[in-house]
């Protein structure tokens, strides 16, 4: 099953001339590329699959998210494999 984590965008920058950002999933902070999302902004909300945020959300569609995954018991599943990895997906941690 694919799933796409709603995180904040803290911080926009360039690594290795990919466009990327620090988002904030709740606490735990991680580089994401933002290469299919090139007009998010500070503070906006994108869903996140493996590493790439796939599109900008509101904050509201984020909270609805948020509450399905902790409803279903995804979010657990995936702050514990963050925690334990130190990875969202295949790009580095943040820095």
């Amino acid at each position: 099953m694919c799933l796409a984590i709603p995180g904040q965008v803290e911080q926009l920058f360039q690594k290795d001339n990919l466009k990327m950002a620090k988002v904030n999933f709740g606490g735990i902070k991680q580089n994401v590329c933002i290469e299919y999302t090139p007009n998010v902004e500070v503070s906006e909300f994108v869903l996140v699959h493996v590493g790439f945020a796939l599109s900008i959300i509101d904050e509201a569609e984020a909270k609805r998210s948020y509450e399905a995954l902790s409803l279903s018991g995804e979010l657990n599943e995936f702050t514990e494999s963050i925690a334990s990895s130190g990875k969202v997906g295949v790009l580095d941690e943040v820095s």
